[in-house]
């Protein structure tokens, strides 16, 4: 079963619903989740380094759940899926957990790196994707020929 989009009014076309933005991605809402990634990168940045792990470590394996984005080259509803199953933070906070509740150190800085990531890009926008298209996330439309997500209304010039 695939996610789909239902409009309460009968009707809408697909444009009239990529125009709407969802309540939950308002200013200060927004601003609230943004800050949340901040938090994820600080926590998880102080508890790498003070993990001993090596930093060259950190910055190769940083970028790696984004090789997640190779399932958009299915479709973007595999997209989603793999997109989403590697940027939420339940598999590395299970796996940090998991390192410290068995003693073991080996995991511990791969789950630091991944929420790292994760924080990162819940920082600067990158939500968790909807079937519609990767530039639709739970943090608001994103892209230049739709408008990008900012934390305030641009002032006019």
């Amino acid at each position: 079963m695939g996610m789909a989009f239902t409009s309460s009014a009968a009707g809408e076309s697909n444009t009239e619903l990529q125009s709407k933005r969802a309540p939950a991605v308002g200013a200060p809402v927004l601003l609230f989740l943004r800050l949340e990634g901040l938090a994820l990168v600080a926590i998880s940045a102080a508890l790498y380094a003070r993990s001993g792990s090596s930093w060259w470590l950190f910055a190769g394996l940083w970028l790696v759940p984004d090789l997640s984005m190779l399932g958009y080259l299915v479709s973007p509803c595999w997209g989603a899926r793999c997109y989403n199953a590697i940027h939420t933070t339940i598999t590395p906070i299970t796996l940090a957990l998991a390192a410290l509740l068995f003693h073991t150190a080996g995991p511990l800085p791969y789950a630091l790196i991944w929420l790292n990531h994760i924080g990162v890009d819940r920082l600067l926008g990158y939500g968790l994707k909807y079937p519609a298209g990767f530039g639709w996330t739970h943090l608001g439309r994103q892209g230049k020929k739709h408008g990008e997500v900012t934390l305030a209304p641009s002032s006019p010039a």
